[in-house]
């Protein structure tokens, strides 16, 4: 078995893989390539590779100097069997919905080299998954936090969140074992290339602050079609996320993890302010208002589950809200609030309602707002 703590190329210039050329692994692989990396970006988006073909990838950000074109190799998923001519893999980032990774990470196995590995650059929770087909030592996770970038035409990209804000990181590369290696700081040189870039030593609690913070937003913007600036307009909704976050950090904290801050929230704020306490409830909404209407977030932008729902695509709200259920079945916590989104998202999924904020009514919030 190679050893983990390895580079990944005895050559020092790895061959990578992205697998899912959509809005992280467009933004990501388009940079890295641009910087002379061995990058392929593989999709089963035709019309997207085609684009990116002909125009190569298109980035746009909220200043100029973002705005360029990258042009890094392509491939149909269906071709991925051209991988083989140019040698093993050493890096395979899955960028794709969590429900595909068993499935890609099968796919991309083979071709691997004796010391390649599979980094998560995902939402959710998928390193298990991953480890359960290519082993231990060849997994490791990578959090992109609040990066914000939407897939919104074949071939163009947009970031709608600052880049290399200060105080704030983006990428946290880490051990599935808690220790730093050296292709963690492989990694960490590499993305730091894209945006700000730390090692972390507690994966599993970035993780799963990672997930606190979607399971706070992402099926809002599913159920409701509003941005992530729009859902802090919204007195209710906003509360809601609040209590959403707080059954998210219970489970969390339960199951023993060392949460991390949830997107500008620490855990312990969330669950004061959930519980009706008063200075923390205005605290929170300060920060969720303030970064709104601050620039931190794009006034279109939305978050991933938004984005697949406008696209008519399955969501992550199994993966997100219903992780954090079933988290909370195995340990006697229930989240019924994060049940009842669960419910509510799918009913939209399967058409039976439309996405629109009067799928949140005030009442499911009440406990909070009567508190304001």
């Amino acid at each position: 078995m190679p050893n983990p703590g390895t580079s990944p190329s005895s050559t020092g210039s790895p061959r990578i893989v992205f697998l899912g050329a959509g809005a992280v692994g467009g933004y990501v692989g388009g940079y890295l390539a641009d910087a002379g990396y061995d990058v392929t970006l593989v999709d089963f988006w035709h019309d997207h590779i085609e684009a990116i073909r002909r125009d190569g990838v298109q980035l746009s950000g909220l200043s100029t100097e973002e705005s360029q074109v990258f042009r890094p190799k392509s491939l149909h998923m269906h071709e991925i069997g051209q991988l083989t001519k140019a040698g093993p893999v050493d890096i395979a980032f899955v960028t794709m919905k969590s429900y595909d990774t068993a499935w890609v990470t099968t796919m991309i196995k083979p071709y691997l080299s004796a010391s390649g590995y599979v980094v998560s650059l995902q939402n959710c929770i998928n390193e298990e998954t991953i480890a359960e087909i290519v082993g231990w030592g060849k997994t490791v996770g990578c959090i992109a936090s609040r990066i914000s970038v939407e897939l919104f035409e074949p071939g163009k990209i947009r970031r709608q969140a600052p880049k290399s804000a200060s105080g704030h990181t983006v990428f946290r590369v880490g051990e599935v074992h808690g220790r730093e290696t050296g292709r963690v700081r492989q990694l960490v040189q590499m993305l730091s290339i894209v945006d700000t870039t730390k090692s972390t030593t507690n994966l599993w609690g970035e993780r799963w602050s990672k997930l606190c913070h979607n399971a706070m937003r992402n099926g809002i913007a599913a159920a409701t079609g509003l941005s992530g600036r729009q859902i802090d307009e919204y007195d209710h909704i906003r509360n809601l996320t609040l209590l959403l976050g707080a059954e998210a950090v219970q489970v969390g904290q339960a199951l023993g993890f060392e949460l991390e801050k949830v997107g500008k929230l620490t855990p312990d704020l969330i669950l004061k302010a959930s519980r009706g306490d008063a200075a923390a409830l205005a605290e929170a909404n300060e920060i969720l208002v303030g970064e709104s209407s601050g620039g931190g977030r794009g006034a279109l932008q939305r978050p991933s589950m938004g984005q697949d729902m406008a696209k008519g695509r399955r969501t992550e709200i199994d993966e997100i809200n219903g992780f954090v259920v079933r988290k909370g079945q195995q340990i006697g916590i229930e989240a019924p609030y994060n049940a009842r989104l669960v419910e509510l998202v799918k009913r939209v999924e399967r058409g039976e309602i439309e996405a629109s904020p009067t799928n949140i009514p005030e009442s499911w919030a009440a406990s909070l707002s009567a508190k304001r």
